[in-house]
C-alpha cells in the first residue's frame, strides 16, 4: 500500500501521530511538537493523553473481573460500594454502567456544559487524582433517567467503575491496569500519569488561545491525573498492541470479547458494545471504535477486522482526527 496520496490530505497544522496496521505492513508518522516552547518534535514513541479513549482498558478491566467470578453484569452498585449514594439508585448494574444505560448523573454532561474546563470554576483540577475525586461532582444530583431506559453516554459510569476496580481487587485502579492489561499486552509506554509529574517522552497537549492569537496548554482545563472517566497515555504503536491483544483473546476469553464488541445499547444515531463504539458497516458487520477528546487532546483509534486494518490517530491539540480516519478507511475499501 502506498501511503503517499494519504500524506497529501493530512494538513500542515496537524500536530501528533498516525499510526497504520495492515496485514504485513504499518505506516507511521509523527508531526508537530511534543513542546512548542523548546521545539521538541513529536516522535512515534511520544506519549499523548487520549481522554475518553481509555474507557476501553476500564471495560475490559471489569470483564476480567467477571470471568473470576468476582462480580456479574447483574451485581449492583448498592451491593459493592459503601459510602452514600444519596439519590442514585442502588439497583445500577455492572452492564448499565458499561454500555452508559444506568441514567446516574453525569459530572460532565454535554447536553448542559459546553467546554470540559467549566467543572474547574468551583472544584480546582488538581484535585483529582483518582476516580474518587471525582465523586463531589455528581454524587448528590438526581438521576438523570431510570435506570436502564434509554442509552446515553455517560462520564460519571465509567468513573464508578473505576472505584468498583478497586473495591473488588483491593488494588489501585491503576495498578490494577498496568498489570492486567498494559503489561500482558507489552504496552510498555502507557499509563495513568499525573499532569504535574510526568515521565519522559509525555507530550504537551494545546490549546489555541483565540484572543491572544497563541496555544496554551491544557494543565488547567482537564483532571491532573485519569480516571475510569479516562485520561491514560499512550502512544499510537501501544494502541495497535491493545487491539491485537484484545482480539486474539488474551485478556478475555472469545466469548466475552464478542459480547464486548457486539451491540449492547444504542438510540437513533449510535451504538455502543461495553466500552467501545460501533458502526454497522453495509454487510453487517462492525467496525470497532475507541474515541476520546478534552480540551487540547483528541483520539481516534479502530478496527476494521474485514480488511485487517488497525488504527491509531492521536493529536495534542483539538485536529479532526476523525475526518483522518475517515479517509485511511476509503483507502483500505
Amino acid at each position: 500500500m502506498c501511503y503517499e496520496e494519504f500524506e497529501k490530505l493530512v494538513d500542515k497544522n496537524f500536530s501528533g501521530v498516525i499510526y497504520i496496521s495492515n496485514d504485513d505492513e504499518s505506516y507511521s508518522k509523527a508531526y508537530g511538537y511534543a513542546d512548542k516552547s523548546n521545539l521538541i518534535p513529536n516522535e512515534i514513541t511520544t506519549r499523548f493523553p487520549i481522554a475518553s479513549g481509555s474507557k476501553g482498558f476500564v471495560a475490559v478491566s471489569i470483564l476480567q473481573l467477571i470471568e473470576k467470578g468476582l462480580l456479574s453484569f447483574h451485581t449492583t452498585i448498592g451491593q459493592i460500594l459503601d459510602f452514600d449514594l444519596h439519590e442514585i439508585d442502588k439497583n445500577i448494574t455492572i452492564d448499565q454502567l458499561l454500555n452508559h444505560t444506568s441514567g446516574i448523573p453525569d459530572y460532565f454532561d454535554e447536553d448542559v456544559m459546553d467546554e470540559y474546563d467549566e467543572l474547574w470554576v468551583d472544584y480546582p483540577m488538581y484535585k483529582i487524582r483518582s476516580s474518587y475525586d471525582i465523586l463531589p461532582l455528581f454524587i448528590e444530583k438526581p438521576m438523570q433517567y431510570p435506570k436502564g431506559s434509554r442509552f446515553k453516554y455517560n462520564n460519571s459510569g465509567y468513573v464508578m467503575l473505576g472505584i468498583i476496580i478497586e473495591k473488588v481487587t483491593g488494588e489501585k485502579f491503576d495498578d490494577y491496569i498496568k498489570e492486567n492489561i498494559f503489561k500482558p499486552c507489552n504496552m510498555n509506554d502507557t499509563g495513568y500519569f499525573e499532569l504535574d509529574r510526568l515521565p519522559a517522552k509525555c507530550a504537551n497537549a494545546y490549546i489555541y488561545d483565540e484572543e491572544r492569537g497563541d496555544f496554551k496548554t491544557n494543565i488547567y482545563s482537564v483532571d491532573v491525573k485519569g480516571t475510569g472517566a479516562g485520561g491514560a497515555f499512550t502512544t499510537g504503536r501501544d494502541m495497535i498492541k491493545f487491539w491485537n491483544c484484545l482480539l486474539t483473546y488474551k485478556l478475555i476469553s472469545k466469548e466475552l470479547t464478542q459480547t464486548m464488541v457486539s451491540p449492547q445499547a444504542q438510540d437513533d444515531k449510535e451504538m455502543y458494545g461495553y466500552g467501545v463504539w460501533l458502526h454497522r458497516k453495509d454487510n453487517g458487520n462492525y467496525i470497532y471504535q475507541l474515541v476520546g477528546g478534552d480540551p487540547g487532546v483528541s483520539f481516534n483509534s479502530f478496527v476494521d477486522l474485514e480488511s485487517n486494518l488497525r488504527v491509531a490517530i492521536i493529536s495534542n491539540e483539538e485536529n479532526n482526527v476523525w475526518k483522518y480516519g475517515k479517509s485511511i478507511s476509503e483507502m483500505f475499501k
